[in-house]
């Protein structure tokens, strides 16, 4: 009988252990807080601090402008949320990424409505209406920066070229070489032997066809 008990004793030691072990496991996972996908807010906490300001207050232009510099941040995260999760999720479903990732991403995508609501109801306490117009002007602004930052790249590389090459270019344009003027053409002296011309001594020369001129048939020997 005691040999019998000690093997279902055994197997009731191991399976409850780990048992117990996986509960502690999936209990301290559950807990895990999952990594932030966007670590900080650099333009919030900007607003909110220039917000919190007493001594004195922070003028209602620098709030504007500290606001839509928040909500630029906020389109430049909508923007990357929306070309990292279609490619986010084929990699989940190819096994190449774990579930810490895209869950991260589902809560930032969370965060990030919270936080376009906020920034439409923080508009509207500056201007009635204001918040829905804030984003379409904050996407604006990113387009003109990028466009400022294009043309600052373009002029960075004309200097290059007319530093390398010695041309002058133009933005907009093709690159235009300076060119030296034209040789002036030099007076030539006529030659002797021109064809059916008289010559530099006066006398008339016979044609190339063999051919006498008018003038030669005209004049009698003496």
């Amino acid at each position: 009988m005691a040999s019998v008990l000690v093997p279902v004793l055994y197997m009731i030691l191991v399976f409850g252990g780990l048992g117990l072990f996986s509960y502690i496991y999936r209990r301290s996972a559950a807990k895990k807080s999952l990594p932030s996908y966007f670590p900080t807010h650099p333009e919030r906490n900007a607003y909110v601090t220039l917000l919190q300001k007493t001594d004195p207050p922070a003028s209602d232009a620098l709030l504007k402008s500290a606001l839509v510099r928040r909500a630029m941040a906020d389109v430049h995260r909508v923007l990357r949320i929306r070309e990292d999760k279609p490619a986010l999720q084929a990699l989940l479903q190819k096994g190449s990424v774990g579930d810490d990732l895209w869950n991260s991403l589902l809560a930032a995508e969370k965060e990030l409505e919270a936080e376009i609501m906020e920034v439409v109801a923080e508009a509207n306490t500056f201007v009635e209406g204001w918040g829905q117009v804030i984003f379409p002007t904050a996407n604006e602004m990113i387009a003109n920066e990028k466009m400022r930052g294009l043309y600052e790249t373009s002029e960075e590389t004309r200097q290059a070229l007319e530093l390398k090459y010695g041309i002058k270019t133009s933005i907009g344009g093709p690159p235009s070489l300076t060119l030296a003027p034209p040789p002036t053409p030099t007076p030539q002296t006529p030659s002797k032997f021109s064809n059916g011309h008289a010559s530099s001594d006066g006398e008339s020369v016979a044609s190339p066809s063999g051919t006498t001129p008018k003038s030669a048939k005209g004049k009698k020997r003496k």
